[in-house]
């Protein structure tokens, strides 16, 4: 699921970056996605 949503996220960025059109929406997004992803796999990490 998180993969799926991260994938996503790339995929609209690179369109808006190519397209110039809600840029700053869609690196906010980006940015939460990778916080969030980082916080998944560092949690992941302290049980094992």
């Amino acid at each position: 699921m998180l993969w799926t949503i991260l994938i996503i996220l790339l995929a609209l960025w690179l369109f808006g970056v190519i397209i110039d059109i809600a840029g700053g929406l869609i690196h906010l997004l980006l940015v939460v996605a990778l916080v969030v992803f980082l916080i998944r796999i560092f949690r992941k990490r302290g049980r094992h």
